[in-house]
């Protein structure tokens, strides 16, 4: 049997890139119907004349969906080495991501920074988000090429074996913890960083979470 050079071989893509292409591929593709229930709601709104709470429920659901879908595309998705993000795009994610909850995030003011490192920042905001189940504020920081985070509540929910891993990578206690969906972050994280050449440091206090990469 003969392959064409021309087709990509799956098999010769790191289990990281062909986890990014997945999450692209259901991103991508749960975008359209999302919208074509935005477009409907606002058909139902102009032949009624009036939004009504039903309606506004499911229109603040559907805002929040594609606000998460927008976020999950970069955190999950394949990330280009060439591609860039600026920071008013970023910064529209960020503000639909937090509209209306308790979380609040604040992101550094650099012009645009390359799409990996969006990647690996938006995967420690969702580490921080976990922390964070009674809300609170996660604040990046950027400088000299170094990245930083501090999430901060009066009270927190830290599970430890997973920060362990997050600041430990494969190795150490926090590799055996078993990672269930709601935590895959914990366990991307550490391999984009690798990937990156970078190595997350975790700091955990009582009233905050402190990591630097």
């Amino acid at each position: 049997m003969t392959v064409d050079p021309a087709v990509p071989v799956v098999s010769a893509m790191s289990p990281e890139d062909l986890a990014g292409l997945v999450g692209s591929r259901i991103c991508h593709d749960l975008v359209s119907p999302l919208g074509a229930i935005a477009n409907g709601l606002e058909l139902l709104a102009l032949a009624n004349g009036a939004v009504g709470p039903e309606l506004a429920l499911i229109e603040e659901s559907v805002a929040s969906a594609k606000a998460r879908i927008r976020f999950f595309r970069i955190a999950f998705g394949l990330a280009g080495a060439e591609a860039r993000l600026g920071r008013a795009e970023i910064a529209t994610i960020l503000d639909d991501l937090t509209r209306g909850g308790r979380l609040t995030l604040e992101w550094p003011a650099v012009d645009e920074v390359p799409r990996p490192e969006a990647k690996l920042a938006f995967l420690i905001v969702l580490c921080c988000e976990s922390a964070l189940a009674f809300g609170g504020r996660v604040v990046l920081g950027y400088e000299g090429g170094a990245w930083s985070a501090r999430a901060s509540h009066d009270k927190l929910r830290v599970e430890a074996p997973l920060w362990a891993r997050l600041g430990g990578g494969a190795g150490g206690d926090g590799a055996k913890h078993q990672i269930t969906p709601a935590q895959a972050q914990f366990a991307l994280a550490p391999a984009e960083a690798a990937a990156q050449g970078r190595r997350i440091s975790v700091q955990t206090k009582d009233k905050e979470i402190l990591l630097s990469w």
